[in-house]
């Protein structure tokens, strides 16, 4: 039964989502079902977000209470949960810091902490973008020496420093090469990775409405 429920589910959900898209969704039983199920869709993520809440929580208390190395750190993970979510959920009818509108502690958190945090962590992140692009543009190999001039083409089109290189070229040259490069080239490999990975994630659903993958359940 705990193998066989969730495949059934499974395949009656994705088979009355692939159906609703040849059903009118506000007068026949598929589309409304289908809205239906969007809607318990919205209400599972909302307890999934929580689950995830609880399961940090416990994993992070766990190697406090151990001294786990790096425990120092899971108690800063505890304490950002605690006053991000806390002074967020309470009625602002309480006290104008309470709540998440402008002025409150949800608020200053977010704008003065979170924010500065998370532009850090990208921009760090960019970094490492850099590094893996050096490596990557290497003109080791003809494939490689072409990755390199398409990608710093396309780089140089989307910065000033391009566009004044461009206008160095006289009449419809700039214009012919711009639109050549990004609405030619570039645009047809985007559509081909578009295209692709549209491909797999349909035959992921297949395999997965079908009962083929079962990872979901923690097994292949």
């Amino acid at each position: 039964m705990k193998t066989t429920a969730p495949v059934v589910i499974a395949f009656l959900g994705g088979f009355i989502m692939v159906v609703s898209f040849f059903f009118n969704e506000e007068t026949t039983f598929v589309g409304g079902l289908s809205q239906e199920l969007l809607n318990w869709m919205i209400i599972i993520g909302g307890f999934t977000l929580l689950l995830g809440v609880v399961s940090i929580t416990r994993v992070n208390w766990a190697a406090v209470s151990n001294k786990k190395e790096g425990w120092i750190y899971k108690i800063f993970t505890l304490l950002s949960i605690l006053v991000m979510s806390i002074p967020s959920v309470l009625p602002n009818s309480w006290s104008p810091l309470l709540g998440r509108d402008v002025g409150s502690i949800y608020d200053w958190l977010f704008n003065y902490l979170q924010a500065p945090m998370m532009a850090t962590m990208f921009a760090t992140l960019a970094f490492y973008i850099a590094s893996a692009a050096y490596r990557a543009f290497r003109a080791r190999n003809a494939e490689a020496t072409l990755l390199l001039i398409t990608a710093t083409l396309v780089m140089l089109w989307r910065v000033p420093m391009g566009e004044s290189f461009l206008n160095l070229f006289p009449g419809d040259i700039p214009y012919f090469l711009n639109t050549y490069i990004m609405n030619g080239a570039n645009l047809a490999v985007q559509r081909g990775i578009i295209i692709g990975a549209a491909l797999g994630a349909a035959s992921m659903s297949l395999r997965i409405i079908l009962g083929i993958e079962r990872t979901y359940m923690g097994r292949g």
